[in-house]
């Protein structure tokens, strides 16, 4: 029970690595606090210490009625995102806004309003951690098409460095999990909506040195061991999970 006595909030937990890693920190003794904006994907989502609640991460009152409620936190999942597609030239206004409105701003705003309660646990037992979604596809390396995404992904990579340093004197641990391309609804949506479906799925795989997709199986280790105690003298890192992509 690697988390056991821990209390920790998950975002997008409706489905994906979100859903896998709120489940897998339940598994291992966590009480778990299981968020997503849409109520309908945590309507089946349950086990021991497990606890959903509707979040919408764009939201400042229900960022602030989350905070308040969740008071003292011994972790945080940063996971809630979007992928944009296009280069510069092809990038919306909309696809740039809302790829920084959710993938950074969203996670500013909720850990500013969660922070007194990770650093009141941090005081009390020495440690506490965050850990927010960024990608391979960032400040690490550059992607087809991913301009927008590519460029709020090392933006998380920054505010993540910026947490680390400011608080590592606290107790207070961020580190920013990269993953590979995972097999989820929302990259399933994505093929689906290619012009070529079949071909798509095998471009995704293709990029995998691997020779296939990530599972959401894959992320969760590394999810658990950065919110548990194992990771106590890891701080600031950008963790790839990627299957060998930026060897």
């Amino acid at each position: 029970m690697r988390l056991s006595g821990k209390r920790i909030l998950v975002t997008a937990a409706g489905q994906g690595i979100g859903r896998a890693s709120a489940l897998a920190c339940a598994a291992e003794g966590a009480e778990v606090i299981a968020t997503d904006r849409d109520p309908r994907l945590l309507e089946d989502l349950a086990a021991p210490g497990l606890h959903t609640r509707v979040l919408d991460v764009t939201d400042a009152a229900m960022i602030g009625q989350v905070a308040a409620e969740a008071a003292a936190l011994d972790g945080l999942f940063n996971c809630a995102g979007m992928v944009a597609n296009g280069t510069l030239r092809d990038c919306t206004e909309e696809d740039w806004s809302n790829s920084f409105r959710l993938n950074v701003d969203a996670m500013f705003h909720l850990t500013r309003a969660l922070m007194p309660g990770l650093l009141e646990t941090a005081a009390q037992k020495g440690t506490a951690s965050i850990l927010n979604m960024s990608s391979m596809c960032s400040s690490i390396k550059g992607f087809v098409n991913r301009c927008a995404y590519g460029a709020s992904k090392a933006a998380v990579i920054g505010l993540t460095k910026s947490i680390a340093i400011d608080h590592v004197g606290q107790g207070l641990r961020c580190n920013a999990l990269c993953p590979g391309t995972v097999d989820t609804p929302s990259l399933r949506e994505r093929i689906a909506r290619a012009d070529d479906p079949v071909q798509a799925e095998k471009d995704f795989i293709a990029r995998q040195p691997m020779g296939r997709l990530a599972t959401v199986e894959d992320m969760t280790p590394m999810v658990v061991y950065l919110l548990s105690d194992e990771s106590r003298f890891v701080t600031g890192q950008a963790v790839l999970v990627d299957g060998g992509v930026t060897i």
